[in-house]
């Protein structure tokens, strides 16, 4: 698309995500509307939007029912004062998120994303043990090639070094072992790995000594890793070394939570239960900023005590339960509870691998990953990882009309929860067309 001196001169002004301005100026994409599964530039092309934005717009864009509780609200209450009090409609936002999570998870703290909700995490995990006799429990063990945002504390805990490494040293007590993808080749076979990969968490504790460590954090679904899988097995070990250790386990589901899975968290999906839960993302379909930290309710507990003791939990934000998010979150849980949209996620996931190793015939598919609508495919060329091939379809897609999140390596699709069959009939033509387009480039 074209873009006039303004602009061009307004873009050197900011920045895009993860991105060189310089080469986005050259090739740009400027959104000025979205409904539903759609974008449109301000050239009025439309483009497929296959991720959501970036794996947040659940309901896809403009949903009725959520663009209704933000007029109802937005007349009612827009703001009210964290430090003094709470408003109703974020009790009720409380009350409704925690009727959805697994067991006992029901202490909720909202803040407005999910780094924001990973950071509350750690300072909620760190606190806990000092207010309950273990001050010298504050290291985090979590995966390489995970991510967890952008703040200090989050990007800590992440393990991708290209997006760490400009604002390096990073904050101590945070420690690493690898994702099974990493390991996959060394073992005859998937299930073997994770076992070893699981137990890594282990040797990590023992090495650090147990007395230490506080946290482990994971994406059950491993996004910047390529969508990585692991097995309900891999979890299983993680919960028994955490209980073991007297270790929180910290599930990061800020792209996993909400439907996305096949259930309404990963946790489920998975057949584990952590001790805390973050998210963010689909929580508001992307039409407000909103994210929570979910903590099992006897961990909450330790938070509550008298004023002379100074017990509560010292954290908080300006637009922590902002009542406008809190509309909008119990919106989207109702939608998605009401029309069994995890559910649909769950047969659509299915329909959605089928479609994709269609691609199989091009010699271009390691593997296809992932659950429900949230799917990742590894890519090849000749049987050996091809860069190019991923660089060049970044182009691509975007030329025709097609969102959605690209590694030199492999690329991930995450339609909204609304999406048909008819919708990803549609996703895997642009994608089909855009990989064969890439090939050509290549040749």
């Amino acid at each position: 698309m074209n873009i006039d001196e303004r602009q061009a001169r307004l873009l050197k002004l900011t920045s895009i995500d993860f991105r060189s301005t310089e080469q986005f100026v050259e090739e740009p994409f400027i959104v000025s509307r979205a409904e539903g599964l759609y974008y449109w530039d301000t050239e009025g092309k439309r483009y497929f939007d296959a991720i959501g934005g970036i794996f947040a717009a659940s309901l896809g864009h403009g949903h009725p029912r959520v663009l209704e509780a933000m007029r109802r609200q937005m007349e009612q209450l827009s703001f009210a004062p964290p430090m003094h009090g709470i408003a109703d409609v974020t009790l009720d936002f409380v009350e409704r998120l925690g009727s959805v999570t697994p067991e006992n998870l029901n202490f909720v703290k909202p803040f407005s994303g999910g780094s924001e909700s990973i950071e509350a995490a750690m300072k909620f995990t760190r606190q806990y043990f000092k207010q309950t006799g273990q001050p010298e429990k504050y290291k985090f063990v979590s995966r390489y090639q995970g991510y967890h945002g952008g703040t200090f504390g989050a990007m800590a805990a992440s393990g991708t070094g290209k997006r760490k490494t400009p604002f390096e040293p990073q904050m101590g007590g945070f420690l690493k072992v690898f994702s099974p993808t990493y390991y996959r080749d060394r073992f005859s076979c998937w299930e073997e790995c994770n076992r070893f990969c699981a137990r890594m968490f282990e040797d990590v504790i023992l090495s650090e000594d147990p007395r230490t460590v506080a946290g482990v954090i994971v994406e059950p679904i491993g996004n910047t890793g390529g969508t990585v899988t692991p097995t309900d097995e891999y979890f299983q070990i993680l919960r028994q070394i955490c209980d073991e250790y007297e270790v929180l386990l910290i599930f990061d589901e800020i792209i996993t939570g909400y439907g996305r899975t096949g259930n309404m968290f990963a946790a489920q999906t998975f057949g584990v239960t952590p001790d805390i839960l973050c998210g963010g993302k689909g929580l508001s379909s992307g039409a407000v900023p909103l994210g929570a930290m979910i903590a099992r309710e006897n961990l909450g507990d330790a938070f509550y005590g008298s004023e002379a003791e100074d017990v509560n939990f010292a954290h908080g934000h300006t637009f922590a339960g902002n009542p406008l998010a809190s509309a909008v979150g119990i919106a989207v849980i109702d939608e998605i509870v009401d029309n069994d949209l995890a559910q649909g996620a769950q047969e659509l996931g299915v329909y959605l691998v089928d479609k994709l190793r269609g691609l199989e015939k091009y010699g271009v598919v390691r593997e296809i990953r992932g659950k429900g609508l949230l799917r990742g495919v590894e890519l090849m060329r000749e049987g050996e990882p091809c860069p190019e091939l991923g660089v060049a379809l970044k182009k691509t897609a975007l030329d025709n009309g097609l969102v959605m999140r690209i590694d030199p390596l492999w690329f991930a699709v995450a339609p909204a929860l609304i999406v048909g069959k008819d919708d990803i009939d549609e996703l895997y033509g642009l994608v089909e067309q855009s990989v064969t387009d890439a090939l050509a480039v290549l040749d």
